[in-house]
């Protein structure tokens, strides 16, 4: 459950982060290995290259290499939380008289550290080769060609509908559980929920009494029901769109 928790957790966060990774990516790589004052600067600072990136490129290469950017943090920080997580719960971080190690406690995060780095490292290549990608008269550095799917390919409608599917997930988890609980509540003789007086007081008294945590119990079921279902729904979509458009010409 540590490993799909730090994942999920992860990839919530880069769908907002990753177009400060697309900037970060291409102010890294203006002017390699290139002295101050010999070239071109496209980007003069954070801000100018968002609205470059927007301008020339379009708003929507923002969002460029978001794919490996999720699977990379899902790999990275559930194997690196998820495996701390493991050893803190195993009882491997505290010595026998039951005082947390300091010495075990930094073996523990560098060794899941370097095993998350290690086993991520190729997808972040992949990414930050897409990140790169721009207009030529605003690239800079090595410009790889890559092309995660052919135009139209239903392989982009199943990664839109797997990223979507992280979003909704984390979004809804809470009222799920809400929900779950509003309806097998215990009610009095006129009906009346005997434990919960509404969303609201579900929400507080959950968040109150099982912590945070509490409120996503069944995420893991909850994507892996989702997740297909979301699939699926885009898939079948996408699909039926392009038959439509491609007989009613």
């Amino acid at each position: 459950m540590d490993f799909l928790m730090s994942g999920l957790a992860a990839c919530g966060a880069c769908l907002f982060t990753n177009p400060l990774e697309v900037v970060k990516t291409r102010m890294q790589l203006q002017g390699e290995l290139r002295a101050p004052g010999t070239y071109q600067r496209h980007y003069r600072n954070v801000f100018h290259a968002f609205i470059t990136i927007g301008k020339v490129d379009g708003p929507a290469a923002l969002q460029k290499g978001l794919a490996p950017a999720l699977l990379y943090q899902f790999l990275m920080n559930g194997i690196r939380l998820g495996t701390y997580g493991l050893a803190e719960a195993g009882g491997y971080l505290h010595t026998a008289e039951g005082a947390l190690s300091r010495p075990r406690s930094a073996a523990a995060g560098a060794l899941a550290g370097v095993m998350g780095a290690y086993l991520g490292s190729p997808i972040y290549m992949v990414k930050t080769h897409l990140q790169a990608q721009a207009a030529s008269e605003i690239a800079v550095g090595h410009q790889y060609k890559h092309q995660m799917f052919p135009p139209q390919s239903w392989k982009a409608a199943l990664v839109a509908a797997m990223v979507s599917g992280i979003a909704v997930v984390l979004a809804m988890t809470p009222f799920d559980v809400v929900s779950t609980r509003l309806y097998n509540q215990p009610t009095d003789a006129r009906g009346k929920g005997l434990m919960y007086r509404g969303i609201l007081d579900a929400l507080l008294q959950t968040a109150r009494t099982e912590g945070v945590f509490g409120m996503y119990k069944g995420i893991g079921a909850s994507y892996f029901r989702l997740g297909p279902h979301t699939i699926l729904s885009l898939f079948f979509w996408d699909q039926l769109r392009t038959l439509y458009n491609t007989y009613t010409k």
